[in-house]
């Protein structure tokens, strides 16, 4: 070949690599500069701490999602009654009036009965366990198979460790003293609760207080000792009582509408996933660092009796819990195939946690 005519070939090439440029780049770069907008509801009242406001939560998941996305995915966050009542982001979500909701997968038990192994499981596993079931059980696989029928799909986006039993206007000091006792309590401890003659109601967080302060309900479950006392609860009632039997963990559910997820390109679907695992870790290091000053200001401050629930009285509830979970197993075939998956890997990881955590807690 000819000087000349390397001349030519080299121009050539460089003219088609140009064009093939000119033919390609735009479309990567029009996909990478395409700006999303959705609307995320909630069903926690505004500036919750966790639940709304404050590290780890909804409104910090939106602003990490944007940041790490360079602006291309923004999410409006709307807290409970902002935009829609609280309760009710699932069928918005669902219906697609808006693409996300932030709240607690057993707020769904009316719909899917099996939404609510997704938060927790009165004496099921720990955070740790529980981590470990979603991410790398199979309990995100059947979450989205729970939900599929609804047109959704949904993930962890929060944590706040083992809760508190609740606030009691009056001692627990016999299984008797439940019967008759109205109690704010979501889940399956509530079910468990109504086995021993509980009255239970639901009630969004923003209406906890006046209903305890007021004598409607004789007791209420909330969160922890910094959650609780901002809502005021040790105002309406002096006796706080622990173990944690009922959620020994608690999973916030990031619900997003299916066909809004589908649509948004891969590397934006990984951002909101990264986005939500960090959510979960720093939600949970939150928690645990102001439960600490919250308990011992209760207990020294504001009068309050902080105990556990008498061993008798744990004993009664684990055998309802038993009877109540093997009701709900048979009550719906999916119910039953998540019940099944979360006991056997709570079989397993407790054969490791005997060992490791609860040795470590004994001693």
């Amino acid at each position: 070949m000819t000087s000349i005519d390397r001349r030519k070939f080299i121009s050539g090439a460089a003219t088609a690599a140009a064009g093939g440029a000119a033919l390609v780049v735009p479309g990567v770069a029009s996909a990478q500069s395409a700006k999303v907008t959705m609307k995320m509801t909630n069903a926690y009242p505004p500036g919750s701490p966790f639940y709304v406001a404050g590290p780890g939560s909804p409104t910090d998941f939106c602003k990490k999602v944007e940041v790490m996305s360079s602006g291309r995915l923004k999410i409006q966050h709307f807290a409970a009654g902002e935009l829609i009542p609280a309760l009710e982001g699932f069928d918005a979500v669902s219906a697609g009036t808006v693409e996300m909701n932030a709240a607690n997968a057993y707020f769904w038990s009316g719909k899917a009965p099996a939404a609510q192994y997704f938060t927790t499981v009165p004496f099921g596993m720990n955070t740790q366990g529980m981590m470990a079931w979603l991410y790398h059980g199979d309990g995100m696989k059947l979450w989205q198979e729970v939900y599929a029928p609804f047109g959704l799909t949904a993930m962890p986006m929060g944590n706040t460790g083992v809760q508190m039993t609740g606030w009691f206007r009056k001692p627990v000091e016999t299984v008797g003293d439940l019967n008759g006792l109205k109690m704010r309590i979501p889940g399956l401890a509530g079910k468990v609760y109504s086995e021993l003659g509980v009255n239970v109601r639901l009630l969004p967080g923003g209406e906890i207080f006046p209903a305890l302060e007021r004598g409607v309900i004789d007791a209420a479950e909330f969160v922890g000792p910094f959650q609780d006392r901002r809502l005021g609860l040790h105002k309406a009632a002096k006796y706080y009582y622990t173990t944690g039997w009922h959620e020994p963990t608690n999973v916030t559910e990031l619900l997003i509408n299916k066909k809004a997820w589908d649509k948004l390109p891969k590397d934006l679907q990984m951002m909101v996933q990264m986005a939500a695992q960090a959510s979960v870790m720093e939600s949970l290091a939150w928690s645990e660092s102001v439960n600490a000053e919250a308990l011992e200001d209760l207990v020294k401050n504001q009068g309050v009796k902080a105990q556990a629930l008498p061993k008798p009285i744990v004993d009664k509830l684990k055998e309802a819990t038993m009877d109540t979970l093997e009701s709900v197993a048979a009550s719906d075939p999916l119910a039953k195939k998540v019940h099944t998956s979360f006991m056997a890997f709570k079989k397993k990881h407790e054969s490791w946690a005997a060992l490791s955590e609860k040795t470590f807690l004994n001693l």
